[in-house]
């Protein structure tokens, strides 16, 4: 039933594309309609061609003969190309859609999906599948039709003899549905060992350096190969079985051809049938064997393309990241004051609290620092803002409107994000600093300028748009970081938010990114994560975060007088 499930949601894509789809079709049954023609040519060939008085002119049998080819194989030419026309649309409408689910669904999806098996969903999924599909329903068509007009012809010419082909039909039924069987959970198991392989080859070329530091080649290698080895015994297993169709199904069909063979012999020596009765049927029957055996080996790769398709439908079904909102950030609010009031957070299957309770207040254009070892909560509130996650307990608001009524598209919108987990896209330095915004040259400058990442780009024979690699692959890891906050300079939110966003720069454009930032004290509100607490001294509060909870808040001159974990974190770093 699921599969048959499948094979319905998946014919739905095509429904736009119906009448290509159904001309496709009708050309084939056009192809295989010549097919009885050629036996029938044989027939009169043999009854009247060889006869002493006959009045064929010899010349015309060739050319009726090469027409009948060339026609069936012109009709099979646009059967295909208008089949494979429709399909790669319907292909492409699912990798749009597909695409689309990724980018909605809920942010638990990227916890248990790796980037390269996600690649592989939305690019080489649908095209596997409907390739798959497409070739075994192209096989179907050309063949069932053929055998369907010679099996009519058979009829034709004698329906007693071909009645008995159909005395095997539930004995080859039942081979067909057990081999059938087997086929579908090798497929399934074999597909996901796939996508097990592809994502520890994303492993390695994400973590390159980290395998080549650790010297875990070996290690990576033996993964692999046991993953690997068992892809190909799955595999092997699946094509064993799927090989086993069509001598099976031979079998049992060659049973009914020696009856009918020994049948129509004893008709043709009683006289009741002509030679050339006799040879038309023959040459009839023994071309309805071909396209039988073609029908016995699509059983395989149907079975793969649903096991396909079936995935990518699971993805497409992800449930979308909830958007309960329906308020939008009010343009004209002259305050957007942000307030944590009692805020607690758990994350699913941790029985530790994220945030335990705790309250923070935000003024617009203030500059705020959040400080804190590693897991206190400073990365879980910038998610909480963000609404990438929402609180237990509690209420944050922006504008005064509770961050749950307020649409995600409007929320984010108000920030502008530099992490210390650099995203960069393969594309130029100005596609990466607009990145979905309209280009303004000058305005890419002065954020490249104010990002001290100007004089590299003046010296790239390319300038703005020089091309940064995959992920910036092409940069250095402090020039990743500066082109980072150049993006979000570009953007000119209302709320900029900068997580270790200098964690990566020397001393010297350290102190020009902060001297750029500052300058938009007062006029924008600056949320500043860091461990490096030379960069949060001149914050108008800094709060110090532990165990989700804020120990203390205050200005770098009165923590440092209270004799706290701020002021011990701060004699650490030699920081006066």
């Amino acid at each position: 039933m699921q599969s048959k499930e499948t094979a319905r949601r998946l014919l739905s894509y095509l429904r736009p594309h119906k009448l290509e789809f159904g001309l496709g079709i009708l050309c084939f049954f056009l192809s295989a309609a010549v097919e009885p023609l050629i036996p029938a040519l044989l027939k009169e060939l043999l009854d009247q061609g060889f006869k002493p008085e006959q009045t064929i002119p010899t010349w015309i049998m060739p050319v009726i003969v090469i027409g009948l080819f060339a026609g069936r194989g012109f009709l099979s030419f646009c059967g295909t190309y208008l089949f494979s026309s429709s399909t790669s649309k319907a292909v492409l409408t699912l990798r749009r859609e597909l695409l689309g689910a990724v980018m909605r669904a809920d942010a638990s999806l990227y916890n248990s999906l790796s980037p390269g098996v996600a690649a592989s969903r939305v690019i080489n999924d649908p095209q596997n599948a409907t390739a798959t599909l497409g070739g075994a329903v192209v096989t179907v068509l050309r063949n069932g039709t053929t055998l369907v007009a010679m099996l009519g012809y058979l009829f034709y010419l004698n329906w007693q003899l071909t009645l008995v082909t159909f005395a095997i039909a539930p004995l080859l039924a039942l081979v067909v549905r057990r081999v059938q069987q087997r086929v579908h959970r090798l497929s399934r198991s074999s597909y996901e060992l796939q996508h097990r392989l592809i994502g520890i080859v994303d492993d390695i070329t994400r973590a390159w350096r980290v395998v080549r530091t650790f010297g875990a080649a070996e290690f990576e290698q033996k993964r692999f190969d046991t993953e690997a080895q068992l892809f190909r015994r799955v595999t092997l297993k699946s094509v064993a079985a799927g090989a086993t169709m069509t001598p099976l199904t031979q079998i049992v069909a060659s049973i009914g051809v020696a009856v009918i063979l020994t049948l129509a012999l004893i008709e043709a020596r009683q006289g009741q049938a002509t030679v050339g009765d006799f040879i038309a049927f023959i040459t009839a029957m023994l071309l309805t064997i071909s396209p039988m055996k073609h029908l016995t080996d699509v059983s395989q790769p149907i079975t793969s393309g649903l096991v396909g398709a079936g995935a990518c439908f699971d993805l497409i079904d992800t449930p979308p990241e909830p958007d309960r909102g329906s308020r939008d950030v009010p343009t004209d609010t002259a305050a957007r004051d942000i307030r944590f009031e009692r805020v607690a957070l758990s994350y699913p299957g941790s029985e530790q609290k994220a945030l335990a309770g705790i309250d923070l207040a935000i003024p617009e254009g203030r500059t705020i620092a959040l400080v804190g070892p590693s897991g206190s909560g400073k990365t879980t509130v910038i998610n909480t803002l963000l609404g990438f996650v929402a609180p237990t307990s509690g209420a944050v608001t922006l504008a005064g409107i509770d961050l749950q009524e307020i649409r995600k598209a409007s929320l984010r919108s108000q920030f502008a994000v530099v992490s210390q987990d650099i995203v960069l896209f393969d594309g130029s330095i100005a596609d990466n600093v607009a990145y979905v915004q309209p280009k303004d040259p000058a305005r890419i400058e002065q954020c490249l300028k104010a990002a001290n990442l100007w004089e590299f780009v003046q010296r790239s024979p390319d300038g703005i748009e020089t091309l940064v690699g995959s992920n910036g692959s092409r940069l250095s890891g402090g020039q990743r970081q500066r082109l980072a906050i150049a993006r979000a300079l570009y953007k000119d939110a209302r709320i900029w938010v900068f997580d270790e966003a200098t964690s990566a720069l020397d001393t010297e454009s350290e102190r020009v990114v902060q001297q750029s930032i500052e300058q938009w004290h007062g006029n924008k509100t600056l949320i500043l994560i860091a461990h490096r607490l030379s960069t949060v001294r001149n914050a108008d509060c800094i709060y110090v975060l532990a165990d989700g909870r804020v120990l203390e808040q205050g200005s770098h001159a009165e923590l440092m007088t209270r004799s706290g974990l701020y002021a011990s974190m701060v004699q650490a770093q030699a920081v006066e």
